[in-house]
């Protein structure tokens, strides 16, 4: 079968945003070439091992892979792409070069290449990822074993966003927590959420391509029991309370839903926000006060803040 590698040159603030585009276009999982990576000084905090490549990265920015099956129908799929990306200039998002290259591969080309890219990675105290293809074992007896297969859908979990949100989560889930995972992606937030000891977890999402491939590694880590997933756009249908929501999603479409979140966590819980580039930082924070929640901690990995804050008690 022959594949078409669709390239978007972009900037780091609309990678997200972007990811999502593909996927929802029918790709199964997406590469990110930041060119950022390449000058990045790292602390060797959680024992990661970094060996890059520069010719896998673009000079500036941000390049976005996806792979497509060549179809009938891949002219008007990538056209609907580029009208997609060009979209989300109305939310404010820097698209950069927003440059769309495309080129034919053969099937084997990529089918496994890009498993080289991914390895264990202990992102946290407590959590490490690791690829279904990979053997791992516990270096220390609380370590905490997140499995994922990259290739089902929404990276391998080591996105600063999602790092910062399992650490806010290792913080913060207590025995018994309750948790609703709002744009839950791969469900990694919520099979984190449930080793940790949550004893309810809801995890939505309104990409239905998501809804599965949560569902699948969710069975994997054999937490199904604990979290239930459904299709659903952020908060609409949910009715539950819950002690903790977490969202890691675009900042402005955090903003539009921060009422809804005051009203579904229970008085003293929580709302942790992510997928916050820098630059809006201010505008969340204001957003979640004007909804009634006090500002906690504010966590910075990279360009990157997540938010953690509480519902007051009355």
């Amino acid at each position: 079968m022959k594949w078409s590698e669709l390239s978007i040159h972009t900037t780091n603030e609309a990678v997200e945003a972007v990811s999502n585009i593909l996927h929802e276009a029918g790709a199964s999982g997406v590469v990110i070439e930041d060119s950022e990576e390449l000058g990045r000084e790292r602390e060797d905090v959680f024992g990661e091992i970094y060996s890059l490549n520069p010719n896998d990265f673009p000079v500036d920015g941000v390049r976005v892979k996806a792979y497509l099956a060549e179809t009938s129908f891949l002219l008007e799929t990538m056209e609907e792409i580029k009208l997609a990306i060009n979209n989300l200039t109305k939310f404010n998002i820097d698209l950069g070069h927003n440059v769309i290259t495309v080129q034919e591969v053969d099937e084997e080309d990529w089918a496994t290449a890009w498993k080289k890219y991914y390895h264990p990675v202990k992102i946290s105290n407590r959590f490490t990822i690791v690829p279904t293809w990979e053997d791992y074992e516990r270096v220390t007896t609380d370590e905490l074993i997140i499995e994922l297969d990259p290739g089902m859908a929404f990276g391998t979990g080591t996105h600063p966003t999602t790092v910062m949100c399992l650490q806010a989560l290792e913080k913060t889930v207590q025995t018994a927590s309750s948790v609703i995972d709002v744009g839950t992606g791969s469900g990694v937030l919520s099979i984190g959420a449930a080793k940790l000891g949550a004893s309810k977890i809801h995890a939505l999402d309104l990409d239905e391509v998501a809804v599965r491939s949560a569902i699948e590694n969710i069975a994997l880590n054999k937490v199904d029991d604990i979290v239930q997933v459904t299709h659903g756009n952020l908060l609409d249908n949910v009715n539950e309370q819950a002690d903790i929501v977490v969202a890691n999603i675009l900042a402005e479409i955090i903003m539009t839903f921060t009422d809804d979140a005051f009203t579904i966590v229970k008085e003293g819980g929580l709302f942790i926000t992510s997928g916050i580039i820098a630059t809006k930082k201010e505008d969340v924070k204001d957003s979640l006060q004007q909804a009634g929640f006090e500002i906690e901690e504010v966590m910075m990995m990279e360009d990157w803040v997540t938010i953690i804050s509480r519902k007051p008690v009355n």
